[in-house]
């Protein structure tokens, strides 16, 4: 894609740019009021029944993960034009989904600016090493490696790590309006669930939230994961990348049913988000059908998707992920090529 492309297809999003009050408003409405009262629905349900309680649990997590996308939309500026507005209500989302505002927001926006960036790996993505990396690593290294990137640790204890311990504390070099905000988002969840817990019971607490928090964190990582993990990616060292190219290449439209494309707030259009991250979510569709390169970016299914969880580390030769089988049979390559 030549430079006059890129800024031709810039030009042809801007118009998208801007958020709409009754949209977002609707949206709130319509994430909010289901997501409180499924939650109340499952505390009703547990004198009838734990499954009933837990089905609910499930549905509602589906409405957190849409409330994490208002969330998200806020850290961009993207869901109202005031800039106080995003940061109150980003705020207020940050504490329903365990996520201080002004510390996510700036490791998502290092993300957004060097996503794809070889050289500037390490804030706000997924852990990834090259084959040559790996190969190169000391041992413990590859084992913490391998490790990580084990679907039941990463989608398992993920969320875990995520909500309990990574988001708790302040990054080194935080300034004093980023650390205030950790503390009182940090202050609040504990306020607001210690307050459940004296009203309705921790028992009670723990059966409705703990599923909640747990299914909508192991969505969450999937859908960041998937959007970024894909056979034919693309990933270029700091004096090749293009910012376009990795939102473009680097960022895949994950084709998702109509309902869950709705749940996850069109985050699915992951190329059009990080080609333009001021389009508010409810923008992102549009965006991709009336805007035709954005028709030709790399797609994946729910039934596709499935498969790059073999891919495990980059391959800077071939341009692609490959698995760790890939390592055995380069290893077996060159020990025929040195015989």
């Amino acid at each position: 894609m030549t430079k006059q492309k890129q800024l031709t297809l810039r030009k042809q999003v801007a118009p998208y740019e801007k958020s709409n009050l009754r949209d977002s408003i609707w949206q709130l409405i319509n994430t909010f009021a289901p997501f409180f009262l499924l939650w109340f629905l499952a505390y009703q349900s547990l004198s009838i029944s734990y499954f009933l309680s837990l089905g609910l649990s499930v549905i509602a997590a589906g409405f957190l993960v849409r409330m994490f996308i208002i969330f998200h939309d806020c850290c961009h500026h993207s869901f109202f034009k005031n800039r106080r507005a995003n940061k109150i209500l980003g705020t207020i989302t940050g504490i329903l989904t365990l996520f201080p505002y002004s510390q996510w927001q700036h490791d998502h926006s290092v993300h957004h600016a060097t996503s794809s960036n070889l050289d500037k790996r390490g804030t706000g993505d997924i852990w990834v090493l090259t084959v040559d990396e790996y190969l190169q690593a000391p041992f413990w290294s590859r084992i913490a490696y391998r490790l990580y990137r084990n679907p039941f640790v990463m989608f398992g204890l993920g969320p875990i790590y995520a909500f309990l311990i990574k988001n708790r504390f302040n990054r080194k070099g935080a300034r004093l309006k980023e650390r205030l905000n950790t503390y009182i988002t940090n202050l609040s969840v504990l306020a607001l669930a210690g307050l459940l817990c004296w009203t309705l019971g921790w028992e009670s607490f723990l059966l409705i939230q703990g599923p909640i928090f747990f299914i909508s964190g192991s969505l969450g990582i999937w859908l960041f994961y998937v959007q970024h993990t894909f056979e034919d990616s693309y990933f270029e060292e700091d004096k090749d990348w293009e910012y376009v190219k990795a939102a473009v290449e680097g960022s895949s439209f994950y084709r998702l049913p109509k309902l869950l494309q709705w749940l996850t707030g069109n985050i699915g259009y992951h190329h059009v988000h990080h080609l333009s991250p001021r389009v508010p979510n409810y923008k992102l569709e549009a965006v991709h059908e009336n805007t035709a390169p954005l028709q030709n970016v790399p797609t994946i299914t729910l039934a596709t998707s499935l498969s790059s969880l073999k891919f495990r580390l980059w391959d800077e030769q071939n341009k692609q992920f490959v698995g760790f089988k890939h390592i055995k049979s380069l290893s077996k390559f060159n020990g025929a090529e040195s015989n």
